[in-house]
């Protein structure tokens, strides 16, 4: 899936399935679109990953049909212009919580390349803009998704207020720092937990947005809750995937030819 085509698919919140990208290995981007994913995640925030690695990133994926969605590290509108001109076809910053970090989120994203005071007036002021820059602004910025990562419980009481703009396309959950926030740390089969999801599901639904849950803990809970109403299929990371299917084959090798001892490890989580 081309950029273009994410974007619009995002807007008439159709069903898109993706995974999370956190090698950076070349040799991984000819691969992503073998797995039938519509999009990858990028995410700067965690991973190491600097500006020529990124573009690599994107404009392979983005060439091999895999629409690359990037997380940036901060709301700093360089680090997202940073993101567009490497290739992102969609933004979201971590921890969204005030109408502030969205306003500054929607000028980075949606009204690129302006700039100080004419985006200023642009954003308070659409009619002020000449019907050419008007034309423009929305051509150069049509493939590109805006996002919200939501990941505290002030996130989701804010919510409505949040995606109270055209410009926001659609949430991202992040599991493990809601589950932190909530005072439930990785506690996944929580009843609270589930409910949160579902409340964030209700209400972006409800806004006509689209909603997506970067989740690596269990396949038929992510399956419900699109269910219920989540149509981005945000499911689990390369080296996630790599480890625990590995693991699986040697443990069950091990346990074949009398051998003990398997590996444990952590899982990447956001």
């Amino acid at each position: 899936m081309k950029s273009l085509e994410f974007a619009a698919a995002v807007k008439e919140c159709r069903r898109l399935y993706g995974t999370m990208a956190a090698s950076t290995s070349p040799v991984w981007i000819r691969e992503y679109a073998k797995t039938g994913a519509d999009f990858v995640f990028i995410d700067t925030e965690h991973i190491p990953i600097d500006r020529a690695e990124l573009a690599y990133m994107c404009v392979g994926c983005e060439a091999a049909g895999t629409a690359p969605l990037v997380r940036v590290p901060s709301y700093e509108p360089l680090e997202i212009c940073k993101a567009l001109d490497a290739g992102a076809c969609g933004i979201m910053a971590p921890y969204t919580e005030t109408v502030e970090q969205v306003i500054s989120l929607i000028k980075a994203v949606k009204y690129r390349p302006l700039k100080g005071k004419a985006l200023e007036d642009a954003l308070f002021n659409k009619e002020g803009l000449t019907k050419e820059t008007a034309a423009f602004i929305e051509g150069k910025n049509r493939d590109k998704a805006l996002f919200l990562n939501i990941e505290s419980v002030e996130a989701v009481n804010n919510l409505p207020q949040l995606l109270d703009f055209d410009e926001v396309d659609g949430v991202i959950i992040g599991p493990h720092d809601l589950s932190v926030n909530m005072g439930i740390p990785e506690q996944w089969g929580s009843p609270v937990y589930d409910d949160m999801i579902k409340r964030i599901i209700d209400i972006t639904r409800g806004a006509g947005k689209s909603v997506g849950n970067h989740y690596s803990f269990g396949l038929e809970q992510e399956i419900k809750w699109a269910q219920c109403g989540m149509n981005i299929f945000l499911h689990s990371t390369d080296i996630n995937a790599f480890v625990g299917h590995i693991k699986a084959e040697l443990d069950a090798a091990k346990k074949a030819l009398g051998d003990a001892g398997a590996a444990t490890g952590d899982t990447i989580a956001i």
